[in-house]
């Protein structure tokens, strides 16, 4: 089930209006329903609250703090399982912040299919038939996070495509990647934004549900999270981004390189 928490008094405070934050329930209403009609067929990911929080600080998100602190009202797109710490953060700023969790959506067994000569693929054309389905220049910006390092590689390329397409001109996306010195099960992280340049991190947790016995009990298992599936060099995120204006790197102390990529 899908859990959402927004502050109240956060819509009371919005400069924006009424018409405003009737739009945000909208697109939470289509994210909850695109969930209950079960297009990740089964799974969730899930944070534990038993596990622990780790801090980070992060320089390309204090880079980015300098266009969410401007006066204009800004859309957001936040690429990752419902954080009510990043719709709280955000929408106390009178900002508009939508979210979508791409991993559990590639889990859908109805995306399995074939290539040409013969190779397991997922159908890059359903997923975006089924997701990130928004009006051409619609965010300001959006929050990738670690998507590219764990998303099946049918779907990467066509995925960024779409995000090209969403971003409004100059429009800013921020996406994490790891280096070739972390290991193969370098854990998923959910990104909490606790402050202009801090995150929290939490480890993701799949949920997968499943009906046996002539029951058709619902037994719900956890399993280890998604598993990273690639790693970009600077030239590979180069390549990835090519159709973007500008890039900039920033390289963290974790194995993970920071980067900025403007419309």
């Amino acid at each position: 089930m899908l859990v959402l928490e927004i502050d109240s008094k956060s819509w009371g405070t919005s400069r924006r209006g009424q018409g405003d934050s009737i739009s945000l329930m909208a697109s939470v209403t289509h994210n909850f329903m695109k969930l209950f009609r079960g297009s990740s067929g089964g799974t969730e990911a899930t944070t534990p609250q038993a596990a622990p929080k780790l801090t980070r600080r992060s320089s390309s998100l204090g880079e980015l703090s300098r266009v969410w602190e401007a006066d204009t009202p800004l859309c957001f797109l936040d690429l990752g399982s419902t954080s009510a710490a990043n719709i709280r953060f955000f929408t106390e700023r009178s900002h508009k912040i939508y979210s979508e969790d791409l991993l559990v959506a590639s889990t859908d067994p109805n995306l399995a299919t074939k290539d040409e000569q013969g190779n397991p693929i997922l159908d890059s054309r359903r997923f975006l038939a089924d997701n990130l389905v928004y009006p051409a220049a619609h965010f300001d910006v959006v929050l990738c996070w670690n998507l590219p390092d764990y998303l099946d590689e049918s779907l990467v390329r066509p995925v960024m495509g779409r995000l090209w397409s969403v971003l409004k001109p100059g429009g800013m996306m921020l996406a994490f990647f790891h280096t070739k010195d972390a290991g193969p099960d370098s854990p998923c992280y959910r990104f909490h934004i606790v402050g202009k340049d801090t995150l929290e991190m939490q480890p993701i947790v799949l949920r997968r549900e499943a009906r046996r016995g002539l029951t058709g009990t619902i037994h719900t298992a956890n399993t280890d999270g998604f598993r990273l599936q690639r790693v970009f060099n600077n030239r590979h995120i180069e390549t990835l981004f090519r159709d973007f204006a500008s890039i900039k790197f920033f390289l963290a102390r974790d194995n993970v390189r920071e980067v900025l990529v403007v419309r």
